[in-house]
């Protein structure tokens, strides 16, 4: 069938992520091509100190994406939508909803933005020896209790954005693995939430004696392909205003933004692993088995299907690239010149390619804000030189390009070098990776393994919960879900690889070599401008 009639018959899929600034609707045929999209801008808010979105928001905002989505269609196509052959919903990860015995929100959503929540992600690491970020849903919900919040006695079920809608849609309080991994540790083995922590968060509690226990109130971990429900009248209703929309629809288990970002890049394979770099930068690696040692720089979460992934986030990556780049075309300016600000980025990355393998001995630190990989509650952006160092345009753009990777390197450390964790390959996508060669040769240079960017890299994660769902629509039993990928969805995809020369990556090394040590003078730098 062509995309129209795929349209008329209820036969595309649909998926729809919320971002943290886009709810994005993308719709696909049944080989995943993208055939319409829709969208909607929102922003979060502060209130009373807490980062969140608000409910109007939250279902305003998914009425209007749906809505643009309908007019996109009706323009393009001459269809109204009336079904679809299956829907996905994800989100970003970890934050905190939490609900009565009436499915009434009890607090404002707290999203992953906020970092409320040090005391209670300090000792639950301590307590499972396992790492707990500040962003975790079990975080928020341990520092609640640790606060004596009045609203804890009356949980019922707590959940992830894309769990909330999830559920108000279809009824059902589950989650898929890769978002369940983010509100609480994940066996490896099982793919379900790890017993024995269940077991010592409930006797860190003991003594509140609330009456329900951990389990009870966590929604249900399906993986990748099983059903997860299907659109009552009440949630079709929700997503179109029109009434348009029938209800009965399949239901995929929502997911969060790591995991329909890993979709998205074909990174769901053990030993491959996606790097996202713009104005932050985060890689995750899937793994055969959970780490054995505890490392507080590193992230555990789980691909869709329940593999083990160790992500490394940064905060920072491009914004110092962005801010010289800027002085630059101020320059070009202030000598009567007018450059496309592409076309400066793409001549500044490519000289970069063309400075000495350990950019001649300069150092940056592109702390705009400060670095928990490293230990930095704050940064400030630094260039260190001496007098021997090789100052040159390709070495100083060179420098900002590993300066932009140099704390994930860090972490990326840990994981090769003290976990022997082997990377086979890893896929690229952002902004660091527009300029062709550039980024995935420097990126290539400090994980030690070929970087690809796929065509489909920018397809994003709307995209990724429509695959999602077609694969639970598609799939015959036993597929699992990265030959799915590898066979049905990326087969004849065209991308690029690059895999660094060793002089390239002995480079890197020797770029960290001074790295890692002037740490202390980015630490200096920032108690002094700090005051």
């Amino acid at each position: 069938m062509d995309a129209r009639e795929l349209l008329s018959q209820g036969k595309a899929v649909l998926g729809i992520e919320f971002g943290s600034t886009r709810i994005k609707a993308v719709v696909v045929d049944d080989k995943g091509n993208p055939i319409a999209s829709g969208s909607k801008e929102w922003e979060n808010a502060l209130v009373d100190g807490i980062w969140t979105y608000s409910d109007e928001a939250i279902w305003g905002g998914l009425s209007d994406c749906y809505q643009d989505l309908k007019k996109n269609v009706k323009e393009e196509y001459g269809v109204t939508i009336k079904g679809f052959a299956a829907i996905g919903f994800s989100a970003m990860m970890h934050g905190y909803l939490p609900f009565d015995a009436n499915d009434n929100l009890l607090v404002p959503f707290r999203t992953w933005r906020n970092t409320i929540t040090e005391e209670a992600a300090d000792k639950l690491t301590e307590a499972f020896q396992f790492n707990i970020p500040q962003r975790w849903s079990i975080s928020h919900l341990y520092q609640a209790i640790l606060n004596g919040e009045a609203h804890v006695p009356s949980i019922r079920h707590f959940t992830t954005l894309a769990g909330y809608v999830h559920f108000r849609l279809s009824g059902k309080k589950v989650l898929g693995v890769g978002d369940a991994s983010g509100m609480f540790p994940i066996d490896d083995k099982t793919g379900k939430y790890d017993e024995a922590m269940l077991s010592k968060f409930d006797a860190l509690v003991a003594d509140k004696n609330f009456d329900w226990k951990l389990k009870d109130i966590l929604p249900e971990v399906l993986s990748a392909g099983e059903n997860a429900g299907a659109l009552t009248e009440a949630g079709a209703k929700l997503l179109d205003k029109d009434g348009d929309l029938v209800s009965g629809i399949p239901m995929c288990p929502p997911e969060g933004d790591a995991g329909t970002g890993m979709v998205a890049t074909n990174s769901v394979r053990v030993e491959t692993g996606n790097i996202s770099a713009g104005t932050s930068v985060f890689a995750m690696i899937v793994l055969k088995e959970n780490m054995k040692r505890l490392h507080k720089e590193i992230d555990m979460v789980t691909t869709p299907t329940g593999e083990p992934v160790a992500m490394v986030h940064c905060n920072n990556c491009t914004s110092e690239i962005n801010a010289w780049v800027k002085l630059f075309d101020e320059f070009a300016k202030a000598m009567g010149q007018e450059f496309d600000r592409g076309a400066l980025f793409e001549k500044l990355y490519g000289i970069a390619l063309e400075g000495d393998k350990d950019c001649g001995g300069l150092v940056s630190y592109n702390y705009f804000s400060g670095e928990p990989v490293t230990g930095f509650a704050k940064g400030c952006p630094l260039f260190v030189r001496n007098a021997e160092s090789s100052f040159t345009l390709p070495n100083f753009m060179r420098m900002h390009l590993y300066s932009a990777l140099a704390a994930l390197k860090v972490g990326l450390d840990i994981l090769t070098k003290e976990e022997k964790v082997v990377v086979k390959k890893m896929y690229g996508h952002g902004g660091f990776f527009k300029t062709p060669k550039a980024g995935q040769t420097i990126a290539s240079a400090a994980i030690g393994s070929p970087v690809c960017v796929m065509e489909t890299a920018g397809e994003g994660g709307a995209w990724g919960i429509a695959i999602l769902a077609l694969y639970m629509v598609a799939k015959s039993e036993g597929v699992a879900l990265a030959d799915y990928l590898d066979n049905e969805i990326y087969a004849g995809s065209s991308g690029s690889e690059i895999t660094a020369s060793k002089e390239d990556m002995d480079g890197f090394a020797s770029f960290m070599e001074k790295y890692v040590p002037g740490l202390a003078i980015e630490k200096s730098a920032v108690e002094i401008f700090d005051k």
